[in-house]
């Protein structure tokens, strides 16, 4: 990868972040489901005679049906997103190891990277005074390094620290090996997990000599306004914000209607960038998504309006139409400045703890 490339996108995407809120894609699922692919489809010819059933799991697709995906990222593009996610949410060899692939991890976060960064490329080039940037997209696997698998052994852990950790930064290499500009920490349910994936990406940016900028968004589970670990917002950020991110935020699980009181708590308290990329609002009996792409718009234009945020998206079920019509709502409306945090000592449990001095 060359380096110099790197360090001018990187340039141009904090100075674009002072200017304007910038626009990240929406679903990958979503779009892929609309191709109906068969078992037959995921396993293409490399993997015909996988010996187990491969038809799931996305990541793959990146492999076996790499024009479909970059389709996807085609579409978001030319709906007016600024920067586009690779198809790598699962791609640890912890979440891989239930189809027996654990062994593909780096392989489909390079390529993954290299996908979406052919896509962003041929759109910079259109449009130069507009460039696109790549997020790697590092998903929180399929275990909790907290909460207990067994209900009659609160002690137990199906997944340690030290195997996230491993895991984490072989994905890590792979996504700054295949282009991206950020490493995205995202859909984080459980914080330890997301510390591993921290910690993981320092040792990789020691490692190679390259340092990206990293963003990281939590879920908040459920009406409670807390992660499945139990935090609130701000407890969140104080246990993730020693990683200095480009950006704190949410994605995930609500609606944009829920996900507004949680996000207006850390763009209160975060003295970094805020992204948010909430659902299509909340699934229906059949797990679908309803919402419109110009009620999700309204709803985010408020944001924009009332200065919550710096990058906004879509996630579960939102398309390019969700993505063309949020771009359309926060168009011209300037990005949120970071608030001046008064120097104290912040801890977290479930709940904040700040101690002034």
């Amino acid at each position: 990868m060359n380096e110099a490339a790197r360090q001018a996108r990187r340039a141009a995407l904090e100075a674009a972040l002072q200017t304007r809120i910038l626009v990240l894609d929406g679903a990958m699922g979503t779009m892929i489901q609309r191709h109906r692919l068969d078992e037959a489809a995921y396993r293409g010819e490399r993997f015909a005679d996988w010996p187990r059933d491969v038809k799931g799991n996305n990541d793959l697709l990146t492999l076996t049906q790499a024009a479909i995906i970059a389709g996807i990222h085609e579409a978001y593009l030319e709906a007016g997103a600024d920067i586009v996610e690779t198809n790598t949410f699962n791609s640890t060899r912890i979440s891989l190891a239930d189809y027996g692939m654990d062994e593909l991890a780096r392989e489909l976060n390079e390529a993954g990277a290299a996908l979406a960064r052919r896509a962003a490329d041929a759109w910079s080039e259109r449009t130069p005074d507009r460039p696109r940037w790549v997020a790697g997209a590092l998903g929180p696997t399929n275990r909790t390094a907290s909460i207990s698998p067994d209900v009659n052994d609160p002690a137990a852990r199906n997944v340690t620290f030290d195997e996230l950790r491993t895991a984490y930064r072989e994905a890590a290499e792979g996504l700054i090996e295949g282009g991206a500009d950020i490493l995205l920490v995202e859909t984080v349910f459980d914080t330890l997990n997301a510390k591993a994936a921290l910690f993981a990406i320092d040792e990789v940016f020691e490692a190679l000599g390259v340092r990206l900028p990293v963003m990281i968004s939590g879920t908040i589970t459920d009406l409670s306004g807390r992660t499945l670990s139990g935090q609130t917002p701000e407890a969140f950020w104080n246990s993730v914000r020693h990683a200095r991110p480009l950006s704190i935020g949410l994605n995930c699980a609500l609606g944009a209607a829920q996900l507004r009181a949680h996000v207006a708590e850390l763009s209160r308290v975060a003295d970094t960038l805020v992204c948010a990329y909430p659902n299509a609002g909340l699934p229906n009996e059949f797990g679908g998504y309803d919402e419109t792409a110009q009620t999700t718009a309204g709803f985010i234009e408020e944001w924009a309006q009332a200065g919550l945020v710096n990058i906004v998206g879509g996630c579960c079920g939102t398309t390019p139409e969700h993505i063309r019509a949020i771009a359309d709502a926060v168009a011209g409306k300037g990005p949120r400045v970071p608030p001046t945090v008064a120097p104290a000592l912040r801890l977290s449990g479930l709940e904040p703890f700040a101690l002034a001095s």
